[in-house]
C-alpha cells in the first residue's frame, strides 16, 4: 500500500463513510485535475461524474477562477467580517442579489400580508457551507416570525411563542443541529433525535414510488407517465390547514426546488412547486429554498415562458416562477474551489433585527471565515463564467446530450427509473423494473455499481440504490458517453439480473 494511503488509513476519518469498509481496501488518492478529469499520483485518470460531490461547476483547474484567486491572494487572503467590510464580498453580494431577482412573469402569489407582489431578496449573509446557509435561514425565520407575530398582538416576543417549520419527507438540509432538525431521513438523523427540536414533514412528490400513482411501470421517467390527481399537493394543503386550526400557523415551508438530492435524486413533476408555494403563501408562511445542490445552473436551461429578454435563470425555484423569502446557497458557489455559502433574504427580515445597541436585537450568529476574500473572488469569477453566452450554450448542450445518452440504460432490467433535472440525473437500481422491487441496503447495489464504474475510470457516489450523475459543465460529448457507458456496463456486470 502506498505511503499516502497508509497515512489516510491511520489518521483520516471520512464523512458519510463506514470506515470498516474503507480500511479494507487501498483508497484512490487524487493528486491533480483538469476539466472533467481527476488524476492519481501514478497518472491514472478518472472522469469526475459527480463534480466532486456536486460542487465543481466549470471543471478543475479553470484558468479564469485560478487567475481570480491569484489576483486576490496578492492583496489579502482573509480579514474578519465582524466589524469590517471587504471589496470582493461586497461585489459578490451585489451580484448575488441581482442574479437572485430575475425578471419573471407568472410568479407565485405573494405571502399573506406582504406589501410586495413578490419578495425582493436584497440582503446577503455569508457563511461556510450548505448546512450553515440553512442554519442561518432557520434562525432568521424563527426570530422574524416571533417578532412580527408579537408585534401584531402588541407584546414582547415570548418564549412560549414557538414558530413551527414544515419540510418534505426525505428532506436533507445539512448536518448542523438546526439543519438536521429540518431533515427527515432517519438513516442520517435518528441517532441525534435527542438533540433536535421537532419539525413537521409532508409527503414529497416521488412519482416513481407514489402510492397515488396508478400508472404501471414503464420504460420512461415516472413523471412523464404518472396517473394521479395531485394528491401530493392536497397533502400539503391538509398539513397547512391542520396547523392553522391549532392556532400556530407554520412559520416557514422549507424545500429543495425541483430535485431532492440526498432523498435519492427525487424530482418534482412540473407544476408541483408552484402549487405548493401558493398554498404556503396563502397560509402566511415564509418560503425557504434550499438551493445548495440545485443552484447556479444545475437545473438547466430556463422555461422560456417565464423569461424576459436578456435574462437567464440560475436558480431552480425561478423555473416555476417561485421567489422565496430565504435562498440558501453553497456547493457550486465558488465553482467548487473554496468553502463558501450565502443566505439571501429580504429588507423586511433585515429590518426586524434593527434596533438600539442595548436592545440586543442583533442577529447573534457568525463564522470566522464569513465573507472570505478568496472565496468571494472565486465566486465572482464563477458567476461571470456562468453568465457568459458560451457557458449557457455549453449547459444547454450538456443537458440535451445527457438526456440522449441516458435513454440507452432503459434496456437494462435492473434500471427502474431514470430521473433527470437539467444537468443532473439519478438512476434507480431495482431487482426487476416490472415490480419496482428495491435492493436491500445490505446488498450494497449502488455502492457495488459505483465501485465497478471506478474500475472503468469513472468516479461517482450513490445515494442508496440511486446512482448520481452530475458532471461538470465542461464535460465533452465523448466524456459524457464514457460516463454513461461505464454506468451501463457496471450495472450489467454487477447485478446480472
Amino acid at each position: 500500500m502506498r505511503r499516502l494511503a497508509k497515512l489516510d488509513h491511520r489518521h483520516v476519518w471520512h464523512p458519510f463513510t463506514q470506515m470498516r469498509d474503507w480500511l479494507r481496501r487501498e483508497p484512490i488518492i487524487i493528486a491533480s485535475g483538469q476539466g472533467a478529469v481527476l488524476r492519481e499520483a501514478d497518472g491514472r485518470e478518472y472522469l469526475d461524474a459527480n463534480s466532486s460531490i456536486w460542487t465543481n461547476l466549470h471543471g478543475h483547474n479553470h484558468p479564469q477562477i485560478n487567475a481570480a484567486i491569484r489576483r486576490q491572494l496578492r492583496k489579502i487572503a482573509h480579514s474578519s467580517a465582524l466589524g469590517l467590510a471587504n471589496e470582493p464580498a461586497s461585489l459578490l453580494a451585489e451580484k448575488l442579489v441581482k442574479t437572485a431577482n430575475p425578471k419573471m412573469v407568472g410568479r407565485a402569489s405573494p405571502r399573506a400580508g406582504s406589501s410586495a407582489a413578490s419578495p425582493h431578496l436584497s440582503k446577503v449573509f455569508f457563511s461556510d457551507d450548505g448546512s450553515t446557509a440553512l442554519e442561518v435561514a432557520l434562525k432568521l425565520a424563527y426570530e422574524f416570525t416571533r417578532r412580527t407575530r408579537s408585534q401584531s398582538v402588541g407584546r414582547e416576543p415570548s418564549r412560549a411563542m414557538q414558530p413551527k417549520f414544515l419540510s418534505l419527507a426525505g428532506a436533507y438540509h445539512g448536518d448542523t443541529v438546526g439543519a438536521v432538525a429540518l431533515g427527515h431521513i432517519d438513516l442520517f438523523h435518528q441517532s441525534y433525535s435527542g438533540l433536535l427540536f421537532k419539525t413537521d414533514k409532508v409527503m414529497a412528490p416521488c412519482c416513481y414510488r407514489c402510492p397515488f400513482n396508478r400508472a404501471k411501470p414503464e420504460r420512461a421517467d415516472a413523471r412523464d407517465c404518472r396517473r394521479c390527481n395531485w394528491e401530493c399537493v392536497g397533502k400539503v394543503e391538509e398539513k397547512f390547514s391542520a396547523q392553522k386550526k391549532r392556532g400556530n400557523p407554520y412559520a416557514a415551508f422549507v424545500f429543495e426546488p425541483l430535485m431532492q438530492g440526498a432523498a435519492g435524486m427525487i424530482p418534482q413533476p412540473n407544476g408541483w412547486l408552484r402549487q405548493v408555494a401558493e398554498i404556503a403563501r396563502g397560509h402566511g408562511a415564509l418560503l425557504v429554498a434550499d438551493e445548495v445542490m440545485t443552484g447556479f445552473g444545475r437545473t438547466g436551461v430556463s422555461n422560456s415562458e417565464l423569461l424576459t429578454p436578456n435574462s437567464e435563470f440560475l436558480f431552480a425555484c425561478h423555473h416555476e416562477g417561485v421567489q422565496p423569502d430565504f435562498l440558501g446557497l453553497a456547493k457550486g458557489m465558488t465553482g467548487g474551489y473554496l468553502p463558501m455559502a450565502a443566505t439571501l433574504t429580504t429588507q423586511e427580515v433585515f429590518d426586524a433585527f434593527l434596533g438600539e445597541y442595548e436592545e440586543f436585537k442583533t442577529f447573534f450568529h457568525g463564522h470566522s471565515y464569513t465573507a472570505n476574500q478568496l472565496g468571494a473572488a472565486a465566486a465572482l469569477a464563477s458567476l461571470e463564467i456562468l453568465q457568459s453566452a458560451g457557458s449557457v450554450r455549453a449547459r444547454a448542450r450538456l443537458q440535451k446530450n445527457l438526456h440522449v445518452e441516458l435513454q440507452g440504460l432503459w434496456s437494462l432490467p435492473n434500471v427502474g427509473d431514470i430521473r433527470q433535472a437539467g444537468l443532473m440525473a439519478g438512476v434507480e437500481l431495482v431487482k426487476d423494473w416490472r415490480t419496482r422491487q428495491p435492493f436491500e441496503l445490505r446488498e450494497r447495489a449502488g455502492i457495488r455499481v459505483c465501485e465497478a464504474m471506478a474500475r472503468r475510470g469513472v468516479l461517482t457516489r450513490p445515494v442508496g440504490n440511486v446512482v448520481v450523475l452530475m458532471p461538470p459543465y465542461c464535460t465533452t460529448p465523448a466524456q459524457l458517453q464514457k460516463i454513461v457507458s461505464a454506468l451501463g456496463e457496471s450495472i450489467a456486470a454487477t447485478l446480472k439480473n
